[in-house]
């Protein structure tokens, strides 16, 4: 295979941070006055914006695969959660890791189902060293809080929420389970000061400083300030929030604007004949009716932005007093969004509305243009290529058997993503594409056929087929909102018939370049 080379005698530094279940429309609607995010605005003013960032794929495990292989699912093989990354599939930290960066993870990854382990191994991905804390939350995290902080651990327990993990059902976990189940039982969400929370919106009922958002910032700004060697650095670090169960700092809550916060859209598939039939089934998943609960939960999820933001700004402090600042590339993104009562729904996964696919995506960094807004069609997959191009490190090769010569040479290019280059400079111009392809491949609830969805979104249009046969077509220029579904109305079946192809030709091409596991060489025999 080639070797690595770097473009300049000094490589850059790496900073990834993803957050977990953030939709881009309400990071937007923190940046227009829901709530003070000076860091993340900082980050904005200082690179690039890429207003239209999508998921290949809207849940945590797949979405991540993608963004680290640069990959659809399809070729990764991590269709939904509950999957394991194979390790034998190249990522952009090994590759970094290889080219001689010294690699970290702080949070969550979630390249192994979280009901396999409380600690997962994530070395063998490319990571030097790892701090591991994800949704399940009994782990590195909770053994801290007992250890550091007894006084809060009793509370700690009670927000362990993946009470289904088979692991507590073993003898090594028995007392841990009834230690948690106990927590739990004895725990109140909701009190006098604050009757609308519950277990699945409330606010920390510990001080700051013990949440799982701090204990994964501490570690990222120990890693950041602590190394001397003259190895450059790729961190990422993986928040949990503002994941549900939501939760923030009871002390930020006031700093939330609810009246920027955009109303819930309304659910308009409820009269819509040709609105898919899951949505209207008991296997849609989660759904609420926006009442005063919903009202306190989003000013949670705003409030737990602000808290974000705050560990943020405390990784770009240890970049500023570790002197790496100037020759670090920071990226901010998601893996997938949250519908927050939108279109009457909660989550994330098959319903393909704008707040659930379309994910921030902020980058910055030497030669990175300031304060531009960039429109593309753009997606996580493109992430991958993207820091090894910013990097100077090659790209991972597929074989190809030359008949000519008897010969195989690692020539053709292995990733499905494609480099935004050297953002808003000109070296380089973001990728040019007409449509982005996502997908989804059942739910925790549904593993019927009627659980998959197939989206085309191009710039102008929604176009997404269901298992059950259903679909949408929403005209994004006139209805932003996904009020109005277009199929079966009068005048628009060319139009309908134009995006069909157009799925089913991004269907055909999506595995271009195809999968290298197991692969000799292509054109072989």
């Amino acid at each position: 295979m080639p070797t690595p080379t770097h473009k300049s005698a000094t490589p850059p530094n790496v900073l990834l941070v993803i957050v977990d279940q953030l939709a881009a429309k309400w990071l937007e609607a923190a940046f227009d006055g829901a709530a003070p995010l000076p860091n993340l605005e900082w980050l904005r003013d200082s690179g690039t914006t890429f207003r239209n960032a999508f998921t290949p794929n809207p849940v945590c495990s797949p979405a991540r695969a993608s963004l680290a292989t640069g990959l659809p699912s399809s070729a990764h093989g991590v269709l939904e959660c509950g999957y394991r990354l194979d390790p034998a599939i190249p990522t952009f930290m090994r590759e970094l890791q290889r080219a001689g960066w010294r690699t970290s993870l702080h949070g969550k990854l979630h390249f192994q189902p979280n009901l396999e382990t409380f600690y997962p191994d994530y070395r063998q991905y490319g990571f030097d060293h790892t701090d591991v804390t994800e949704d399940v939350r009994v782990g590195p995290w909770l053994d801290w809080v007992r250890t550091t902080h007894p006084l809060h651990y009793p509370a700690a327990l009670a927000t362990v929420w993946m009470t289904m993990h088979p692991a507590l059902r073993t003898e090594p976990y028995a007392g841990l389970r009834e230690d948690i189940e106990k927590a739990r039982r004895a725990w109140r969400w909701a009190s006098d000061e604050r009757p609308l929370d519950t277990a699945e919106s409330y606010v920390l009922p510990f001080p700051e400083e013990v949440s799982q958002s701090a204990w994964i910032t501490d570690r990222a700004v120990d890693r950041l300030t602590a190394h001397s060697g003259s190895e450059p650095l790729f961190a990422q670090v993986g928040y949990v929030q503002p994941h549900n169960p939501f939760c923030a700092p009871e002390e930020l809550l006031p700093l939330v604007n609810e009246a920027a916060i955009p109303a819930p859209v309304p659910a308009e598939w409820a009269s819509d004949p040709n609105a898919p039939t899951i949505f209207s089934s008991a296997k849609r998943g989660p759904c609420a009716t926006y009442d005063e609960a919903g009202r306190n939960a989003r000013q949670i999820y705003f409030a737990d932005l602000i808290h974000l933001d705050q560990q943020f700004g405390r990784l770009r402090q240890a970049l500023i007093d570790s002197g790496r600042l100037h020759d670090t590339y920071l990226i901010f993104t998601s893996d997938h969004g949250e519908l927050l009562y939108d279109h009457g729904l909660l989550g994330k996964w098959n319903r393909h509305y704008d707040a659930c696919i379309r994910v921030p995506l902020l980058i910055a960094g030497p030669g990175i243009a300031a304060g531009a807004v960039d429109d593309s069609l753009v997606e996580l997959t493109d992430l991958a290529p993207t820091i090894l191009d910013l990097c100077g490190v090659a790209e991972p090769r597929l074989p190809r058997f030359e008949a000519a010569d008897a010969s195989v040479r690692w020539d053709l290019r292995a990733l499905h993503g494609r480099s935004l280059g050297r953002i808003g400079s000109g070296e380089h111009p973001a990728p040019s594409r007409d449509s982005i392809l996502i997908e989804s491949y059942a739910t925790h609830w549904n593993g019927d056929a009627d659980g998959f969805a197939r989206t085309l979104r191009t710039a102008r249009y929604r176009y997404t087929v269901y298992g059950d046969g259903s679909e949408q077509l929403f005209d994004l220029q006139v209805d932003p909102d996904e009020q109005d579904n277009l199929v079966g109305r009068a005048g628009t079946e060319s139009l309908r018939t134009g995006l069909s192809r157009q799925l089913l030709q991004a269907l055909i091409t999506r595995d271009n370049p195809p999968p290298g596991a197991g692969l000799y060489a292509r054109q072989g025999w």
